[in-house]
């Protein structure tokens, strides 16, 4: 596939972002960013959120009660 050079303008720390991010990944500034884009393009990452909105939608009450069992009660005193 033939590539075309782009130059876009972004703040500081989103470039250093994008540059760590593709280093995570083991890819190139350029193929990170291609991937985002595939990613958008396709509706992959709407469907993870969606999907991961549902999940809580679903399952919130089991995280709240998590964590109130882990909150000490109002007025408890430490030993």
């Amino acid at each position: 596939m033939a590539k075309t050079q782009k130059g876009w303008r972004v703040d500081d720390e989103i470039a250093e972002l994008a540059t760590a991010r593709a280093r995570d990944r083991g890819m190139s500034v350029g193929d990170y960013i291609a991937a985002l884009v595939r990613e958008d393009a396709d509706g992959l990452r709407q469907r993870g959120l969606d999907a991961a909105r549902r999940f809580l939608d679903e399952h919130q009450s089991v995280f709240d009660e998590a964590e109130d069992a882990v909150r000490p009660s109002p007025g408890a005193h430490a030993a």
